[in-house]
């Protein structure tokens, strides 16, 4: 049971975490598409819609991967429900657990790495969302010192 735990929660990680990349690649692609030069000041409105964007990407991107492990709880006969699944995975990978529904010991492994892979991968989320901020940021102060060397031009 043990090896067949590691085997599957390893497949999973895999899984997910190559979704997670190709969620933040996508999204990475659509800002690289959608921005303006960085020599053109874009209004706050359009950043603040770009920040909206990928966070509404980024919780999609999340969904599928609780969807992906839901599917796997569904296909092992967790729960007699996809919604008990559903349910139950996105209490584990949010490390939420409210406990209402717990596996027995056969499976207990594979959810407690289900935890700690969406752990992993709402971080990594954070960190993509903090940089992103910093980035227009920053992009923000170089265009207000080019407003300042022009005397308002």
């Amino acid at each position: 049971m043990l090896a067949e735990n590691l085997i599957i929660a390893t497949i999973m990680v895999v899984l997910t975490a190559f979704v997670h990349l190709m969620g933040l690649t996508v999204l990475i692609r659509i800002m690289r598409l959608s921005r303006a030069p960085e020599h053109v000041q874009t209004s706050a409105l359009s950043s603040s819609a770009m920040i909206m964007l990928v966070i509404v990407g980024i919780f999609a991107v999340h969904t599928v991967e609780v969807w992906l492990y839901a599917a796997l709880y569904y296909e092992l006969k967790l729960f007699g429900t996809f919604e008990a699944c559903l349910y139950f995975s996105t209490s584990v990978f949010t490390t939420v657990g409210f406990g209402d529904l717990v596996v027995g010991p056969r499976w207990r492994l594979l959810t407690a790495i289900e935890s700690a892979n969406g752990f992993l991968l709402l971080g990594w989320s954070t960190a993509f969302l903090i940089s992103l901020t910093a980035r227009m940021r920053a992009l923000e102060h170089k265009w207000l010192e080019s407003g300042d060397n022009d005397d308002g031009k």
